[in-house]
């Protein structure tokens, strides 16, 4: 099994790529949406931070300094 960060960014991504070519309202990216959320979800209950998953730019900013 994967990391479970590793896990949440990939269905993230797939699912933002799914968004892209076929539109919110596609079954496909509506299935990986609830991917991404349930892998995401995995990870917080695994003690993962969410910020570790998608950082805003500012807190990148921060953590560089």
């Amino acid at each position: 099994m994967p990391h479970p960060i590793r896990a949440a960014r990939t269905a993230q991504y797939l699912a933002v790529r799914a968004l892209t070519v076929h539109g919110l309202a596609h079954p496909l990216t509506l299935a990986l949406l609830a991917a991404a959320s349930t892998a995401a979800a995995r990870a917080w209950d695994r003690g993962h931070p969410v910020d570790a998953l998608h950082t805003a730019p500012g807190q990148r900013a921060r953590r560089a300094r």
